[in-house]
């Protein structure tokens, strides 16, 4: 199993593709899979830990990302070899490696871009069997092997009947993820609004967010891990999703269902794939979210968790990935 390098796996708190990948390691070495997971270095597996990066370049700025990222795939493709597959969660500078070696590679595209990225896709269909994470972020271009949902631990996510009047934005600070949008949600409907998330535009973050935040109706958190994110995660009356761009997934949707919480969000990418009719409202701008509030009182958050458990468990996709490896090994 190839991770990616920028944080550890699994994060600490930020790092979707790392969590994915812990998820997804850790549920097929409970099969009695035998899994080596090359990570950096203060990542935690129950398989086999393989490291040569000593820790994520988002969290060690020592750490040159392209420099050690190289160094990480030929570690990885050094010793090809000995598996009988390499699932590549990595993107695509993983391929340029796998005409070198005659071990079959599973790659988990997280998010097509653009097509400038094209070119290091399409002449390795043949060679490498790539999964898309939604309908809505397949390239119609590309051939795959799959589609898989990404899932989650339902037993780490405690189920909260009650919630609260708050309102809730989980994600990165970027024009991208909608902040200012659930600001203006908030500000318009008179609720207060907690925002979590790591600053990955600062002058969006300076412009569009600070000078809202007052410490009582718009409270800026940071990135939270463990515990804390549980509780923000089920203490919401509903998680404004309001993306700017055609979201590939979004974890923190379905983790915020699997804890009762409805969802607001953008009908854009893979949405409403992810948000079904009574777990919460699509829409398509800040006014109809503003209007959507009021219709999130109707909804069962019971619904919520069991939609979850029904179509996005880690065992589900496990499931799925296992059944792919199967074929291909076939």
């Amino acid at each position: 199993m190839l991770a990616p390098i920028a944080w550890r796996t699994p994060p600490r708190h930020y790092g979707p593709w790392e969590l994915v990948t812990s998820l997804l390691t850790e549920a097929l070495v409970a099969r009695g899979i035998d899994v080596t997971l090359f990570a950096t270095q203060d990542s935690v597996t129950a398989g086999t830990l393989a490291g040569v990066v000593p820790r994520g370049y988002e969290e060690d700025t020592a750490i040159d990302a392209k420099v050690w990222e190289y160094r990480h795939l030929s570690h990885v493709f050094a010793r090809a070899g000995e598996f009988d597959l390499i699932h590549n969660q990595a993107d695509f500078p993983a391929h340029a490696f796998a005409p070198l070696v005659p071990t079959p590679m599973v790659t988990t595209i997280h998010g097509f871009s653009s097509d400038r990225i094209l070119p290091m896709y399409k002449p390795f269909e043949d060679r490498v069997h790539f999964v898309a994470i939604s309908a809505a972020d397949r390239h119609p271009s590309l051939r795959y092997a799959a589609t898989i949902h990404h899932g989650i631990r339902l037993d780490e996510f405690p189920f909260d009947a009650e919630g609260s009047d708050d309102l809730l934005f989980f994600g990165r600070m970027h024009p991208d993820k909608g902040a200012a949008e659930a600001i203006q949600v908030a500000l318009s409907t008179g609720r207060r609004l907690d925002l979590y998330g790591i600053v990955q535009d600062q002058g969006y973050f300076d412009r569009e967010v600070m000078p809202h935040v007052d410490g009582e109706r718009i409270r800026y958190l940071g990135p939270v891990g463990g515990e804390a994110r549980l509780r923000a995660l089920g203490k919401a009356k509903a998680l404004l999703h309001l993306i700017n761009f055609d979201e590939p997934f979004g974890l923190s949707v379905i983790e915020a269902m699997a804890c009762g919480t409805p969802v607001i969000a953008m009908d854009r990418g893979s949405m409403p794939e992810l948000v079904a009719p009574g777990t919460g409202i699509l829409v398509r701008s800040t006014g109809e979210a503003i209007a959507a509030l009021a219709e999130v009182e109707a909804i069962d958050r019971a619904a919520c968790r069991a939609h979850v458990e029904a179509h996005f468990s880690v065992e589900a996709m496990a499931d799925k990935y296992v059944a792919l490896y199967e074929q291909i090994l076939s």
